[in-house]
């Protein structure tokens, strides 16, 4: 049985419903992030795993008990928001002993507990310095230590690193995934950064429109996109419109080029338009042992992105881009510039809605 269970879950806000026939099963010690633009439904989620929301329709169970209508005092669960939400009128100690003081808890076993998760977080020295005291990093680490001092069966983080700057985010999102499998805590992550999602998740659900376009691993995610969303949403892909020229041959055309891909055509007929998809660290100007295509195009423009430079190709009437790492001896290829693109025929990709 799962750990935390949602079944057809439904939520409507007046005439508009913003989740539709949502279900997932999250394992005990899963880390699971809910990725999507704004208004997808996410957070939607999260506030009614919480108890802030109620579900016009189905059901939320953590470790077999229904939790649907239960308020958010009577749940077990620790919640990290985005904007920290820390008493400003509480020393970091006293932040963290809040809810245990709540719980009725001994002041030594309170004693014990907030030492113990300020040394988890690598905060026992700044015990006695107030919220406006401390930076926006150490913030959201003392809502961390709070939000599992209690021993919560489930928490939730609710884009919890969107306000801090991009360095900053990068550790402690790290810090947060070390802490989560140290103490084997089922975690649901809510954030629209697909970068944070691919890093730290063991599953992603990639929310589109109040639904759940794909679930998978962040492998699966990435390298096979079920949906064209899901394809354009989650890293930098090209969408490549090509013509099915043998469906039983799994052979396409590309301009006037004919090409042999892995994914199945029998649904398919000849002359259909499809659309298949190209990750730009997937294609080279250098032809390989693991290529076996090879297009001619025309450069379109090179941007600079730091470790890699990103290139744009006009082939055969679509815009691709490549990328290559960084090299300070080598001159950015200048646009008209006639060159020929290699890649795998199998890393393409047939996308289907």
């Amino acid at each position: 049985m799962s750990f935390l269970a949602l079944s057809e879950i439904k939520k409507s806000f007046g005439p508009v419903q913003v989740v539709h026939n949502f279900n997932m099963a999250i394992e005990k010690g899963e880390f699971v992030s809910f990725l999507g633009p704004s208004g997808c439904g996410k957070t939607t989620i999260l506030r009614m795993i919480a108890g802030f929301e109620t579900p016009s329709g189905g059901t939320i169970r953590i470790n077999g008990v229904d939790q649907t209508t239960l308020k958010p005092n009577q749940r077990n669960i620790g919640m990290v928001f985005q904007a920290y939400a820390l008493f400003p009128n509480m020393t970091v100690y006293e932040n963290v002993a809040f809810g245990l003081k709540v719980a009725g808890m001994a002041r030594a076993d309170i004693d014990r507990r907030v030492k113990e998760m300020l040394a988890l977080i690598h905060l026992e020295h700044l015990a006695e310095r107030y919220p406006y005291q401390m930076s926006g990093g150490q913030q959201q680490r003392v809502a961390l230590a709070r939000a599992l001092a209690v021993k919560p069966q489930v928490l939730l983080l609710d884009e919890p690193l969107s306000a801090l700057d991009a360095k900053i985010r990068v550790s402690l999102r790290e810090e947060i995934r070390l802490i989560q499998q140290q103490l084997g805590i089922t975690t649901v992550f809510v954030t629209h950064d697909q970068e944070e999602a691919l890093s730290i998740s063991d599953r992603i659900v990639v929310m589109n429109a109040g639904r759940a376009d794909q679930i998978g691993t962040p492998s699966d995610i990435y390298n096979r996109p079920a949906t064209r969303f899901v394809a354009s949403f989650v890293g930098t892909l090209n969408l490549i419109e090509a013509t099915v020229e043998d469906p039983q041959a799994n052979r396409i055309r590309i301009g006037e080029h004919a090409i042999q891909i892995r994914d199945s055509l029998a649904q398919s007929r000849g002359g259909d338009k499809v659309a298949v998809a190209l990750r730009p660290e997937a294609a080279s100007l250098q032809a390989t042992a693991r290529t076996d295509t090879a297009l001619p195009g025309e450069v379109v423009a090179s941007s600079f992105l730091g470790s890699v430079v990103r290139t744009r190709l006009n082939v055969g009437g679509n815009t691709i881009s490549f990328d290559m790492f960084n090299d300070p001896g080598l001159t950015p290829l200048a646009a008209g510039e006639k060159v020929t693109l290699h890649f795998a025929a199998r890393d393409l990709l047939v996308i289907r809605d």
